[in-house]
């Protein structure tokens, strides 16, 4: 397992990734390793909150949908979208909680955003079901992480920030 220096790629060392499926992570090293008699250079990618580690082929890092930490002004629309009216459709609960799954996991931060808009309860409204507080979580997990990670903010700071624009919403 020998550990290269990847000067030239898209992604190195310590950056801070998203990876669709898993929300923002930072790469460790890029890495050397044969698999199936095949040499493949891997990016070695830590998702410290989840206590995992992911490795992922240099050649397949942006057709996995990896890509790099939303811009600023990416963030700003994305906490935009959260003032928005929430879009509920009428659709029966398990075509719109996959749906809100394929959002969640498209790694896009404003179809994110869209998932914690349309999901948010203010104090006032009934509680939701198991199966959409889950998807509430995940979905504002993955937002607050990426608006720490791009604002440079404790993740405590980030959720309150995000919080602060739901509720103001709902005001």
């Amino acid at each position: 397992m020998a550990k290269k220096d990847m000067s030239n790629a898209q992604f190195r060392p310590n950056d801070y990734v998203v990876y669709p499926a898993h929300g923002v992570g930072r790469i460790l090293s890029i890495e050397e390793q044969e698999v199936a008699g095949t040499r493949l250079e891997l990016f070695v990618i830590s998702f410290e909150k989840d206590k995992m580690t992911l490795r992922v082929p240099t050649a397949k890092a942006t057709a996995t949908g990896m890509r790099s930490l939303a811009s600023p002004d990416i963030v700003e629309r994305a906490l935009a979208t959260l003032k928005g009216r929430a879009k509920v459709k009428r659709a029966m609960w398990s075509r719109r909680a996959q749906e809100y799954e394929q959002k969640i996991n498209s790694g896009d931060l404003i179809s994110i955003a869209e998932v914690v808009r349309d999901l948010h309860r203010a104090e006032d409204q009934p509680e939701q079901s198991y199966s959409e507080r889950q998807l509430y979580e995940a979905a504002l997990e993955r937002l607050t992480r990426e608006v720490a990670a791009v604002e440079e903010l404790d993740e405590g700071d980030a959720a309150a920030r995000v919080e602060t624009v739901l509720t103001a919403k709902a005001a």
